[in-house]
């Protein structure tokens, strides 16, 4: 059958439109000239915004079928849409082309080199790195990837005339009517495994079902392709087996490096002192990963170092809140158990000196299910004072039992670990701390409900 190239798709509509990588996609086919038309049931900011400005912002929210007509060249559905979404059920019927983000982005790249950065952990930093090297250089590239970058002002980008695409290649499923995880549909030519650490649990039951999605990954790398992985990671090791003659199968790990005041400089092959603006041996890692990359691209070492000089890191990213003469302030998107402890122990090692308050919200589906609680145990020992908070009403929207706060403390094995269900008693608490020689380290994928991080940096870091 032939294939109709997305370029061609002029009418196009998406259902699901708000979400974080959906309205980014819906913002590039619109500047490229595509007739852009969605729907979604919540959109919440800054999609809401973003759409809104761009004049695709649905004039009412709620799922209409009338808007799947027969002239749209194809429907693009998202995750958060369910089996039985109207809309998806009438594009069904009517016989259009319905695809995940997934199998569009892939179908629109099927003419590029696909470089698709997979793991846990990690491949949104490592993504942002290359991404910044490559502009940094003047080299023409689309992409995607999963947060908003500095200097970036979409999420997604596709040309006609980019020779590469770089993906972040989640594992998580790709749509509601194909369960399979995204990385597998972008049939990589260059793939990277930052990490394997046990994630989703509403999908991937077992650690074994979950390692395997990577093994999948790794055997899908074609022949004269490349596979880039963390060589010190077990897990990776496993799905990594260089048994292919035909790949070529390249190892990293950590950056060699020294810290002096708090500051972090890599090595170079020539022993000089390379300054940056990241840290922790997990960005290390990340900058290993990085490097390899680029340099299958066709960046030599000394441009890579000359770039990274300036990158500041991927939003919510280990990112700088606010720093003072004796104490600082970072948030980062850690929630899985080897973000924490990747991140709770280099912000440690960082500023060895300093007390270290470090307070993490549990917000997903698997880190407040009771079954997956145990993989936090001595995740969070790094830090002075370990503080965890969770709302109850989060496990209600997720259908999941009631979760006892002596429960969440005996799952982290941790003395003295404070546990709140009242962002007002958090912020009661994180206010009560002497912040004399004390840095926080505030790590979620939410919000602690609208705590005022803000105005909490500014009086730490007084």
């Amino acid at each position: 059958m032939a294939v109709t190239p997305p370029s061609s798709l002029q009418r196009l509509h998406l259902i699901a439109i708000g979400g974080s990588i959906m309205h980014n996609l819906a913002l590039a086919l619109h500047r490229r000239g595509a007739h852009v038309t969605g729907s979604d049931d919540e959109i919440f900011e800054p999609a809401k915004s973003r759409l809104a400005a761009a004049g695709l912002l649905p004039a009412e929210e709620g799922w209409f079928a009338e808007k799947v007509t027969p002239d749209l060249d194809a429907v693009i559905v998202g995750m958060h849409a369910r089996p039985d979404n109207p809309e998806l059920l009438k594009a069904q019927e009517l016989g259009l082309r319905v695809y995940s983000f997934p199998e569009f982005i892939y179908e629109a790249s099927r003419d590029k080199q696909r470089v698709v950065i997979g793991g846990s952990h990690g491949k949104t930093s490592i993504t942002s790195l290359i991404l910044h090297v490559l502009r940094y250089h003047g080299r023409k590239f689309d992409y995607a990837v999963g947060a908003q970058l500095e200097g970036f002002d979409l999420m997604v980008q596709l040309t006609e005339d980019a020779p590469i695409i770089i993906i972040e290649g989640d594992e998580y499923l790709s749509s509601p009517i194909d369960r399979r995880p995204k990385f597998h549909l972008y049939q990589h030519h260059i793939g990277v495994i930052s990490g394997i650490s046990w994630d989703h649990i509403n999908v991937f039951p077992t650690e074994e079902i979950y390692r395997e999605q990577f093994k999948i990954f790794a055997d899908m790398t074609p022949k004269a392709g490349t596979l880039i992985y963390d060589q010190n990671d077990e897990q990776v090791q496993l799905v990594t087996v260089p048994s292919n003659p035909d790949v070529n199968y390249i190892g990293y790990g950590p950056h060699e490096h020294v810290i002096r005041n708090g500051k972090t400089f890599l090595l170079n092959k020539k022993d000089e002192e390379v300054p940056v603006q990241v840290f922790g041996e997990h960005n290390l890692r990340n900058i290993s990963a990085a490097k390899e990359v680029c340099k299958c691209l066709g960046i030599k070492g000394k441009d890579f170092y000359e770039a990274l000089g300036s990158f500041k890191g991927a939003a919510r990213r280990l990112e700088l809140v606010r720093e003072g003469e004796g104490s600082v302030v970072y948030k980062d998107f850690a929630h899985a158990p080897s973000k924490l402890k990747a991140t709770a122990t280099a912000f440690k090692k960082q500023y060895p000196q300093r007390k270290l308050v470090a307070c993490l919200e549990l917000h997903t589906f698997s880190s407040l299910n009771p079954q997956f609680l145990p993989q936090y145990a001595h995740t969070f020992d790094a830090p002075d004072v370990a503080v965890v908070y969770f709302n109850p009403h989060v496990l209600e929207h997720k259908r999941l039992p009631p979760l006892p706060p002596e429960a969440v403390a005996q799952a982290f094995q941790r003395p003295n670990l404070q546990v709140f269900t009242d962002s007002k008693l958090l912020a009661e608490f994180l206010h009560a701390q002497n912040w004399q020689g004390a840095n926080l380290l505030m790590m979620s994928s939410g919000t602690f409900d609208g705590l005022d991080l803000a105005q909490l940096a500014t009086e730490v870091t007084r």
